[in-house]
């Protein structure tokens, strides 16, 4: 189904383009590399800016202070083709003179969400050209989304207003929100991001209490609506207190295929009194993404001290030779140098199963500490990433200091 699409995508393209291959400003001779994306959400469209080097060769987006780079960029006369391998994305564009038309086609387990994409070269806005903004959103928040079935969950919201532009995050007991960038209009906020993974639209207005009501789309199927009060004393649950053994267990046991289809367990011998660090994961989530960029350094730095990581993937493909595929090509992607195994698919439910040991799988990603006794230590749930600032730096000294701890012990005899 994607490849008829991708098909009849390339003959719509090809049969509506102009005969420039190398489009640029008709006064200036340059070609155009900077452009305002439109990604048409259901009631709604997502802006982002994308930087496309005109002779093919690199691509990416941009989210506030994020630079998304598009791991995969082919060019074909005026017809382009940004994948992201790790995600299993892919957004096709044709210019047509000082224009872009196109599709994002965002790849879920059993279907894809086709999303129209226009670009017009960048003009250095967000949502508005030139916002007036009547109120400032800046601050720290406390969040309320409620989906349209009506499930609540909380978050906290942090955005920084400089006059009427804003960047943000939501931070949530499940991980983070990424880098959001946008604009205040009037009494109104708006933020979007688009980094491979993700397609988010955020809107709020602000009341003349203070509090904030607004809408949060995600790609072609989800909507949720969210209010907010400003709450600089606001926090959510200890990230080290959801996840954890169940009564009667110390230690975590599983055996799943690695990239070759070699059974690993950790009663293997290269993890005999190793502090081991176990991340449930998956290609396809951004947030761990940002985590095994983390790791993946930190690995390098301490494998000497006895350190092992070991990362079972749960994706979204039906095939074992999928998501190997997609495994490589996160590898590649962040260079890592420890284990990823294959351990199922995404289905929160059905990892659990895969780890009856634990209360339940809550969140990608999730960091399970072991030391060198093979005892369970510590559950960390969820990941507050490089867009959250300070709550990233937080995470990364505790990390430290009590990853020093774990590698200082000695095992027991």
């Amino acid at each position: 189904m994607r490849n008829l699409l991708t098909s009849l995508l390339i003959i719509f393209l090809c049969a509506c383009g102009a005969d420039e291959t190398n489009v640029g400003s008709a006064k200036t001779g340059k070609p155009v590399e900077d452009w305002h994306l439109s990604i048409q959400l259901p009631d709604t469209v997502l802006p982002v800016q994308l930087h496309m080097k005109a002779d093919g060769s690199e691509a990416w987006f941009v989210n506030g202070a994020e630079k998304v780079m598009v791991p995969e960029v082919s060019k074909d006369g005026d017809l382009w083709r940004l994948h992201f391998s790790t995600f299993n994305n892919t957004v096709m564009l044709k210019q047509q003179d000082r224009r872009l038309l196109g599709t994002l086609t965002v790849v879920r387990r059993g279907y894809e969400q086709v999303m129209e994409v226009s670009g017009e070269p960048y003009s250095g806005f967000r949502f508005h050209q030139d916002p007036v903004a009547e109120r400032d959103f800046t601050g720290r928040w406390e969040v309320l989304f409620t989906d349209d079935d009506g499930k609540e969950s909380i978050a906290i919201g942090e955005f920084d207003q400089q006059g009427g532009q804003v960047t943000g995050t939501f931070l949530t007991p499940l991980g983070d929100y990424r880098y959001l960038q946008g604009d205040v209009e009037g009494d109104t906020m708006y933020l979007s991001t688009f980094d491979g993974a993700h397609a988010f639209v955020f809107s709020a207005r602000m009341l003349a209490d203070g509090t904030l009501e607004g809408d949060f789309w995600s790609g072609t199927r989800w909507h949720e609506r969210w209010v907010a009060s400003k709450n600089f004393d606001a926090k959510l649950p200890d990230a080290y207190s959801l996840t954890y053994l169940k009564e009667g267990y110390e230690k975590l046991e599983f055996s799943f295929p690695d990239l070759d289809g070699k059974p690993v367990s950790l009663l293997d011998e290269s993890y005999s009194e190793k502090v081991v660090l176990v991340t449930l994961s998956g290609t396809w989530c951004p947030n761990c993404a940002d985590e095994m960029e983390f790791l993946s350094n930190y690995f390098r730095e301490n494998r000497q001290r006895g350190l092992e990581v070991v990362t079972l993937l749960y994706e979204r493909v039906d095939t074992f030779e999928a998501a190997v595929q997609l495994g490589r090509a996160l590898r590649a992607k962040h260079g890592i140098e420890y284990e990823l195994l294959i351990a199922g698919t995404s289905e929160k439910d059905v990892a659990s199963e895969s780890l009856p040991m634990l209360n339940r799988v809550i969140a990608y990603p999730t960091i399970i500490f072991i030391d060198r006794n093979a005892t369970v230590r510590r559950i960390h749930t969820g990941f507050s990433g490089p867009g959250t600032g300070r709550y990233y730096s937080d995470f990364m000294a505790e990390f430290t200091r009590f990853m020093d701890e774990l590698l200082g012990e000695e095992p027991a005899h």
